[in-house]
Formats: structure tokens, C-alpha cells, sequence
């Protein structure tokens, strides 16, 4: 896929929908190879990757340890625990970094230098983000790591051991995501059935699929979830069988809940251009004054 065009190559450590690590190994040898920067995206996993080995879980190197690995980016806000508005870019060399900024010496107002494009930025975010560093250290973040990859465990072995066939798990989630499809069910169904219920899950596609983000409140509720997931699995068994039949499931409308008609409809159009559309006029209606 590498051609004279290329100006990047970029991994996941993990990725969001499924909470996979790519193979960055793999990726910085060819980056090397081809002479090519590596782009690490570990905003969902870079405050508990560097931690799973203390932490007492297998790991793998994804970062400046990696000579083909040129810049990695980082969010605070999520395992970092800081308030929204920070994330972290970090580059390999000072040369990489000045590609960054923002520079104009022929502003009328004088020179005009930024370190990105975004130019001011709210201190008081700033301010919180190292407050929230500093309140957890380096202890804490092994103490979250290690109960936030204990949950993700007990929910993956939960749907690996119980729920199955009904249910599989996406991949070898080793962070802090477990995603899971079906092959008998409409797995959107069952998220409808789980948020009525009280839980709210988020739904993927290609394939359809459902996933939790565990965080450590995560782990305060893993019988509950588990319980719930395996009871909303039955209700979406015994509605498809009543649907069979030409009834109605029991103790449920047989009418499709939110996610199962939202990506129902998504799914069966071939031209994902029309969803965007729609998304874009969504998004206008939100900034339209």
C-alpha cells in the first residue's frame, strides 16, 4: 500500500471501536524500511498501556522504544483523568515538532508565533490537567490500570464463557475496551434492550457490534452488567422467536428500539455519502444561529 505518495504511516494503541493494538512492531519496521514517519494514535490507551507491566499485565512496545515510531499522540482527558479540552502530541525530534507550528513574521500586528494552529488556549485547562496529573502520579495510574484491566477481563470472560454462541468478543482486547458482536442476533437490539434497562452502550459498525469503555466505576457494576447483558440476550431471543411465528416477543413491542433502527437504516444504504449528508445538516441545525 506504501507508494512514492505516502507521507505517513499511522497504528492504534488500541483503536477505539475495538480496543486493539495494532501491530506498531510491524508498522515501524516498514516505516524504517520505506523511510516513512510512524504515527502512534494511543489517545485512548495512553495512560494505562505504559502502566500494564507494573501493573502486572502482558504489554508490548508502541512507543519511542520503537526506532520507526516518529510521533505518538496522547488524550488527558480520558485515563488521564483531566479535564476535557488537553490532549498530547509528541514527536521523536525537535525537527518533526517545528512542522507543528505556526509562524508569520509579515503580520502587521508584529511577529505572530504559535506553537499550533488553535493559537489561544484556556490556561485554566491547562492548570487542571497537570493539577490532575500531579493528585494521581505515577502509583495511581498503576492502580487504575490494573482495576480498569481487571473489569475489561471479567466482562470479556463473562461473554466468552456464558454468552456464547450468542455473543463473541471482537479480537484480544488488552486495554480497556471489549467489544462484542453476534451471529444469530441483532446485536443493535440488544443494546435497545441494555439502555432500557439503564445501561448505555455505544454501537459500532462494519461489523455491527457494541462495545464499553470500562473505567474504574466500570468495575462497581460488573455483575449487574453481566446479569442485564445476559437477560437482554434472552428478550431479544424470545422476541425473534414470537416474530417467527407472527406474533410479538414476550413482554416487548416487536418494533425496533433506537440503535436497531438507526443502524438498520445506515446499514442498508450502499452509499454512505447519503448518511453523511445527513450528518453534515445535522450538525448545521446545531450551529445555525
Amino acid at each position: 500500500m506504501i507508494n512514492y505518495n505516502t507521507i505517513l504511516i499511522a497504528g492504534s494503541a488500541p483503536n477505539f471501536p475495538h480496543g486493539i493494538i495494532d501491530d506498531i512492531v510491524g508498522l515501524s519496521r516498514i516505516a524504517l524500511k520505506r523511510r516513512v514517519p510512524l504515527h502512534v494514535d494511543a489517545c485512548l490507551g495512553s495512560f494505562i498501556i505504559p502502566f500494564l507491566e507494573k501493573a502486572g499485565f502482558p504489554t508490548e512496545p508502541f512507543d519511542f522504544r520503537l526506532r520507526g515510531v516518529t510521533s505518538i499522540s496522547c488524550d488527558t482527558h480520558k485515563y488521564g483523568f483531566a479535564p476535557k479540552g488537553n490532549s498530547v502530541i509528541m514527536y521523536r525530534t525537535r525537527e518533526f515538532r517545528q512542522y507543528q507550528y505556526f509562524v508569520t513574521a509579515t503580520w502587521p500586528g508584529g511577529v505572530y508565533a504559535s506553537p499550533s494552529i488553535a493559537g489561544s488556549r484556556p490556561g485554566s485547562l491547562i492548570a487542571g490537567t497537570w493539577a490532575s496529573l500531579m493528585r494521581q502520579g505515577e502509583n495511581g495510574y498503576i492502580t487504575s490500570c490494573a482495576s480498569i484491566i481487571n473489569t475489561r477481563q471479567s466482562i470479556e470472560s463473562a461473554i466468552r464463557e456464558t454468552l456464547s454462541p450468542d455473543l463473541y468478543v471482537l479480537g484480544e482486547p488488552k486495554v480497556s475496551v471489549v467489544a462484542f458482536a453476534s451471529r444469530n442476533l441483532n446485536v443493535y437490539e440488544v443494546a435497545d434492550v441494555m439502555s432500557e434497562m439503564g445501561w448505555h452502550l455505544s454501537a459500532l459498525q462494519d461489523p455491527p457490534a457494541v462495545h464499553i469503555a470500562c473505567t474504574r466505576l466500570t468495575g462497581e457494576a460488573v455483575e449487574a452488567l453481566v446479569g442485564d447483558l445476559r437477560e437482554a440476550v434472552k428478550v431479544v431471543k424470545l422476541k425473534g422467536e414470537g416474530e417467527k411465528v407472527g406474533g410479538k416477543g414476550k413482554g416487548r413491542d416487536a418494533k425496533k428500539g433506537d440503535t436497531a433502527a438507526l443502524y438498520g437504516v445506515a446499514g442498508s444504504l450502499p452509499n454512505k455519502s447519503v448518511v453523511e449528508g445527513i450528518a453534515l445538516g445535522f450538525i448545521d441545525t446545531l450551529y445555525k444561529a
